[in-house]
């Protein structure tokens, strides 16, 4: 695998030629050649869903009935009962802990966990890049015709009008940004007639789909629409727009491939399997993502902020909000998702991971809700070479700090960069061009790979 990255004889972005050469094989190496990541944006609560206390105190243990699984001992919260079925197809991890208590993906997708809400709360050029960034920086995931990152409803922060950390290529560069989608999340109304064709946008089922070209434009008229704009650049010479040209023509590029178009349009699939994952905004989601990664995409994230299914920050009226809403869409869209890939002979290549931002205090608060709970939380694997029918990690009586075998931000990235072939060990360049590690100190969970 490849480890840490050299300096001399260089190609692009600081990668040596040998370096350059070693990762095609890396990438044939791999057990996972597409990576799906749910980010369950605000805090799902662990307590109330795969790490239930039923013998907990009054205040502790929570509303929900506990259902058994198909593991022998194993028993997850009753909403779940889907996924229930099919837990000896995924690996669940009860024991992540960290110290980033911030509603952002920001330790999620870096490992990085020592951010501070006051300064790494929003996107900064400085930060440090996203697991899928490195990945193509490192050349794993390179798009073509389509590209090799995508973030789907939107990105986050978007229906708040924020630009939250975590999916970004940091002091990589916006060149390792995801593509991402555009919503109005919280109607699922089309966004057609805000005249941005760069990005997609939802119609009025809320579905994630291509981008809409102001006035029905042709093909043959965007494409004068680029000669004028290459025409404009000749003339802005007094200023570098090498970078804003980079992802222009990426734009183009994308509006234009009839291979794109084909991947984000979800008319092609059954109504059947449509109502299957939901047909609401995470569901259709979730979908989109599975046909992006059988078109060749490499990762995929589905971010849950962004409303009507809303997130998972649930301050107040925790046991409503997951009963009647979030705790039915995860459990539609995932074993969904699970089942699909499995009849397409693609989950073994593809990896799924479900985490969120943080856990959920064990203590019901005053107004029926869970608090912020960095300290304990869950993650879920599916495909892409891990284990099926492991659950790792325990928990104390109350769930509120691991027992044994804790999981840091920095083990659940190093276990992706292990499945996708790169070393976790690995380095690249910081925004000083210091050699800065990838998982931040983490290891490959190795109870959870085969």
């Amino acid at each position: 695998m490849l480890r840490v990255l050299g300096h001399a004889s260089t190609v692009c972005n600081g990668i040596t030629r040998r370096d350059a050469l070693r990762v095609g094989s890396l990438a044939a190496l791999a057990s996972a050649k597409h990576v799906i990541l749910i980010d369950l944006f605000g805090g799902p609560s662990h307590i109330d869903t795969f790490d239930p206390k039923p013998d907990a105190p009054d205040g502790i243990r929570g509303e929900f009935k506990t259902i058994p699984t198909v593991l022998p001992g194993i028993r997850v919260c009753e909403h779940l009962p889907m996924l229930a079925r099919r837990l000896d197809k995924m690996a669940v991890v009860r024991s992540v802990t960290h110290k980033y208590n911030s509603h952002n993906p920001y330790g999620v997708m870096t490992g990085f966990d020592g951010g501070q809400d006051q300064t790494d709360y929003f996107a900064r050029p400085t930060n440090h890049p996203s697991v899928p960034s490195v990945c193509q920086y490192l050349g794993v995931g390179r798009g073509t015709e389509l590209p090799g990152y995508v973030m789907l409803p939107a990105s986050p922060g978007y229906t708040q009008g924020l630009r939250r950390a975590g999916p970004y290529g940091g002091y990589l560069g916006p060149k390792w940004d995801p593509v991402f989608s555009t919503a109005d999340a919280h109607t699922g109304k089309d966004t057609s007639a805000d005249k941005d064709f760069y990005n997609h946008t939802i119609t009025p089922m809320g579905e994630p789909q291509l981008p809409k070209i102001e006035g029905g434009i042709t093909l043959d008229a965007l494409n004068t629409r680029r000669s004028l704009v290459e025409q404009l650049d000749t003339h802005a010479a007094h200023f570098d727009a090498s970078k804003l040209a980079t992802r222009r023509d990426a734009a183009f590029d994308l509006l234009l491939s009839p291979k794109a178009k084909s991947a984000f349009d979800l008319s092609r699939e059954p109504l059947k399997l449509r109502e299957r994952y939901g047909r609401d905004l995470f569901g259709s989601s979730v979908l989109l993502a599975r046909r992006l990664v059988e078109a060749g995409v490499t990762f995929v994230t589905v971010h849950t902020e962004a409303k009507p299914n809303g997130h998972w920050d649930t301050h107040t009226n925790n046991f409503k909000m997951l009963q009647h809403l979030l705790l039915p869409f995860l459990d539609r869209a995932m074993s969904a998702l699970i089942d699909d890939l499995t009849d397409r002979g693609l989950l073994d290549e593809t990896l799924i991971v479900v985490t969120g931002d943080m856990g959920r205090a064990p203590k019901v608060n005053g107004t029926a809700g869970r608090d912020h709970w960095p300290q304990c939380g869950f993650c879920l694997f599916a495909g892409g070479g891990t284990k099926a029918g492991v659950v790792h990690g325990t928990t104390d009586k109350i769930a509120a700090f691991p027992t044994d075998h804790p999981v840091s931000a920095g083990d659940l990235v190093s276990t992706v960069y292990h499945l996708v072939g790169i070393d976790p060990e690995a380095m690249v360049p910081d925004h000083t061009n210091r050699p800065t590690h990838i998982s931040h100190g983490g290891s490959p969970i190795r109870a959870v790979l085969r």
